[in-house]
């Protein structure tokens, strides 16, 4: 479940409030790297949350900018404090996209679309294995089982009673093809996706092959949007070695309207339940 103080959406929040009291000053973030005698990509890290913010950083930026409030200093030096606290995923060392997962872990909706494999917080624990063990073949055994426990820890967004995600996932019919580790682990997972796809606050449709191209062509991808109005949405893009975070409201918007397009092209979420559960079917065989 999402947790009461969530570092990573606190140094977001905390980023955006530093780049208000900059743009308010009418400075560019260069003048006041120059002001501080730090690097211009420190000052950018620090406005995007993708940098840890100590207080004394949040100190010298309200120097530069001439904040003179006592309480609006406070409650930035408070923010700067809860963002360096650690998040559930810190407990498993270093964690990879641990950014995304921070913002996951707070997100009130999750809008996702796959093209080659099931959704990770729709995974059965054998198929996340078999995903993990295909996708990082070097990776030791510890360290397999380690990214497992991960995935299925964050599935807790979904299956809080109290307070679940709302998730929308659009899968294409590859994903679904794809034998990953054997047709057992296959038939489970596709009786799984069945069982997820009638959580009220679960959305589950499936792309078929016979809709031929479609925007999605370009990859996977999720829009993450926050309950808190100063929460920007955002679109996260998985790479090999780095991750693009795109909050832009023309990205935004673009992503989203592919979404829609998706949506629409997908079979509705009666006829995705029966086509997976004639694939488990064909599966068990």
């Amino acid at each position: 479940m999402a947790s009461s103080v969530n570092p990573t959406v606190r140094r977001r929040r905390l980023g955006s409030e530093l780049r208000k009291l900059r743009e308010q000053k009418g400075m560019t973030a260069e003048e006041v790297a120059a002001r501080l005698l730090v690097s211009q990509s420190k000052i950018s890290r620090l406005e995007n949350g993708r940098r840890s913010i100590s207080q004394r950083d949040v100190r010298d930026l309200c120097g530069v900018y001439g904040v003179e409030d006592h309480r609006v200093v406070d409650s930035l030096m408070q923010m700067a404090k809860e963002s360096r606290q650690q998040g559930w995923w810190h407990a498993f060392g270093d964690v990879p996209y641990s950014v995304y997962i921070g913002l996951e872990t707070d997100a009130a909706s999750l809008r996702v679309y796959e093209s080659l494999v099931v959704p990770g917080l729709l995974q059965t624990p054998e198929y996340a294995r078999a995903v993990i063990e295909g996708m990082w073949p070097e990776n030791t055994t510890a360290e397999i089982e380690k990214r497992t426990k991960v995935r299925l820890k964050r599935q807790d967004r979904i299956t809080d009673p109290v307070n679940p995600m709302r998730y929308w996932a659009v899968v294409d019919e590859a994903a679904l093809r794809r034998v990953t580790g054997d047709e057992r682990i296959m038939s489970d997972q596709m009786q799984h996706l069945v069982k997820c796809s009638t959580m009220a606050h679960v959305t589950l449709q499936v792309l078929p092959y016979s809709v031929g191209a479609h925007p999605g062509m370009y990859g996977k991808f999720a829009i993450l949007e926050f309950e808190d109005a100063s929460d920007a949405t955002v679109v996260y893009l998985e790479g090999v070695t780095s991750d693009l975070y795109l909050e832009k409201p023309n990205d935004v918007q673009d992503y989203s309207m592919m979404y829609e397009h998706l949506r629409a092209l997908a079979l509705g979420p009666d006829q995705s339940r029966q086509f997976i559960i004639e694939l488990a079917e064909e599966y068990a065989q």
